[in-house]
């Protein structure tokens, strides 16, 4: 089978799997609905504040759509472990390297594609909202911090895709990645201080930040976040290659 055919196939499977598209789709609602609710009753309160930062505080509601980011990396994947799946997807595709290249670069590529539109939407249409505190992409930093959210959306979407082929299971990955996100990596960056900024959503959203603070730049910082994404990657093709199907 052609690689384009193979391609072909991934994109008809996330397509046809409910759950799969769903949490695609909640990406871009979470994000915008998040960011009516919000900036509709409060944004312009929180902008008068003496610590708002205008351009970080219009991608407030990313944090949402990275966990419905997480959750289409990791069911695009653990639909493959279910019922067989995976035994029937490389009969049809022996290469285990190209079945993992394609449906890693599905995942990536629609996870780019929505994570992009989520990303502008979020910052155009909460501005909207905004009244005289409103910034436009002119603002100093805001345009490289609408493109670096679509990117990190990706890359959260493709870290939890790799550690699901590792681990062959949606729920030990949301159940890990999930509350660390939430939870620990605001508990290890109070204890940690400086070393918390390359954990992978600190780092990664340093592109959010008009001047991020710390040893890392906006892109770089993205950076790191792609090396924690490319190493559970490469452990995801590791287990594909390596293990009984």
């Amino acid at each position: 089978m052609s690689p384009t055919a193979v391609l072909h196939s991934e994109w008809i499977k996330i397509k046809s799997v409910r759950s799969v598209s769903g949490s695609l789709i909640a990406v871009f609602a979470a994000t915008l609905a998040i960011t009516v609710l919000a900036f509709a009753t409060v944004g312009q309160a929180e902008a008068d504040n003496a610590d708002a930062e205008p351009v970080f505080d219009a991608f407030y509601a990313l944090n949402f759509g990275q966990i419905a980011a997480i959750s289409f990396g990791a069911t695009a994947l653990s639909s493959e472990f279910l019922n067989g799946a995976l035994r029937i997807s490389l009969s049809a595709v022996p290469r285990r390297g190209l079945f993992y290249a394609a449906k890693m670069s599905v995942v990536g590529g629609l996870a780019l594609a929505v994570g992009m539109i989520t990303s502008f939407a979020t910052f155009l249409v909460g501005q909207m909202f905004m009244g005289d505190y409103a910034i436009g992409l002119g603002e100093p930093g805001a345009l490289r911090a609408a493109f670096g959210g679509g990117i990190y959306l990706t890359l959260m979407a493709l870290f939890a895709a790799g550690l699901t082929a590792l681990l062959r299971s949606a729920v030990a990955v949301l159940s890990l990645l999930i509350p660390f996100i939430l939870i620990v990596s605001f508990v290890v960056g109070d204890i940690a201080g400086g070393v918390a900024q390359y954990l992978p959503d600190r780092a990664g959203q340093l592109v959010l930040h008009q001047t991020p603070q710390g040893s890392l730049g906006p892109w770089t910082g993205l950076a790191v976040t792609a090396a924690w994404a490319g190493a559970a990657l490469f452990a995801g093709w590791w287990a594909v290659r390596k293990r009984d199907a």
